[in-house]
């Protein structure tokens, strides 16, 4: 099982959106996919499920989110509860994000460096509690069988998405064709060499619990993906974007890759992906994604034919993603793997 996580630390991105799309893709072309909303805000949760479900999950004893899972760790009672699993489809579920995780933030920053104490009950506690995004993200993935799991964060750079980011193998950055992106990849290259860099030297520590499930940590970069820029034609982004784009080679080989910028295409940009304008706001309302919107949600004339568009694109984006995680069946071509047949 490989995990993916979504994280930049603009936000406004569009990086729930992609989420929901690329999971909902994976599960398509026949993978057993896991989501897991470990952002505070919860929006990926709102995307798959309807209010009277959410409110349900949170309002059960403990709750059925990720938060219910961390809760005895936050009150320092025990450790993780085994995680919830919202079963969205056959071959698709969800541990549901909650408002309330965001309590979880200071626990975590205070653990931290306490994984590198001399004192064993001191540092033992503190790797379970670090650890437990991942054993979260494990046990819910051998519950469901899945192959790979996409983690959806939220923007910050604080102990909650570095716990989060301990527990991916992969990283998918997610920008804007703007200048606060641009900024945002100057930031995000030195905190997940730091934090990557940190792990290393934990996991190395003598103070280990014995049996604890441990992630390597290696928040390995995939690339980037550009969301959502104004275009006059499907595949030509607008000038007023197109000097961003072209800026992002080289920052991010310098900040996050730390190699040489490519000369020509940048072989980091996995895909350059146009704004579905009305659609987006019809899928919302639909709980599908665009991919799948039909007549009876709306998707008549010319919008069926960009929902056309929008399985191609989204399927060759999810793809190259599995190309470059080297994940399973997903990454070979429509013709030498059967798709999932479409639920509804």
């Amino acid at each position: 099982m490989k995990t993916i996580a979504l994280f930049n630390n603009k936000g406004g991105v569009g990086k729930t959106t992609l989420a929901f799309h690329l999971t909902w893709m994976l599960h398509h072309l026949g993978e057993r996919v896991l989501a897991v909303d470990l952002d505070p805000q919860a929006n990926l949760t709102a995307a798959f499920l309807p209010d009277e479900e959410v409110e349900l999950l949170w309002d059960a004893k403990p709750p059925s989110t990720v938060y219910g899972a961390v809760e005895p760790l936050l009150e320092r009672l025990g450790d993780i509860h085994e995680p919830s699993v919202h079963v969205v489809a056959d071959g698709l579920a969800l541990v549901a994000g909650d408002l309330a995780l965001a309590r979880f933030e200071e626990r975590l920053a205070e653990t931290w460096p306490r994984c590198l104490d001399d004192n064993p009950s001191s540092a033992a506690d503190a790797f379970r509690v670090t650890t437990a995004f991942h054993r979260i993200v494990t046990r819910a993935a051998a519950a469901q069988s899945a192959t790979v799991a996409i983690l959806d964060v939220g923007p910050s750079l604080g102990a909650l998405n570095r716990a989060a980011l301990v527990a991916a193998d992969f990283v998918v950055v997610p920008l804007a064709a703007d200048l606060f992106s641009l900024r945002g990849l100057r930031n995000l290259g030195p905190t997940l060499a730091e934090w990557r860099t940190g792990w290393e030297e934990r996991r190395k520590r003598p103070r280990v619990p014995d049996g604890l499930d441990m992630p390597t940590g290696a928040m390995k970069p995939l690339g980037y993906v550009v969301l959502q820029h104004a275009a006059r034609k499907a595949s030509e982004p607008a000038r007023a974007y197109s000097r961003w784009i072209r800026r992002f080679p080289e920052a991010f080989h310098s900040n996050i890759l730390r190699d040489a910028v490519p000369v020509g295409d940048d072989p980091s940009r996995i895909s350059l992906l146009r704004h579905f304008r009305s659609l987006l706001p019809m899928a919302l309302e639909a709980r599908k994604p665009i991919f799948d919107l039909t007549a009876a949600d709306g998707a008549i004339g010319s919008h069926a034919a960009t929902v056309c568009d929008a399985r191609a694109v989204f399927e060759e984006l999810a793809r190259a993603i599995g190309m470059r995680a080297v994940v399973g069946q997903w990454a070979q071509s429509s013709s030498e793997k059967p798709r999932r047949k479409r639920d509804g």
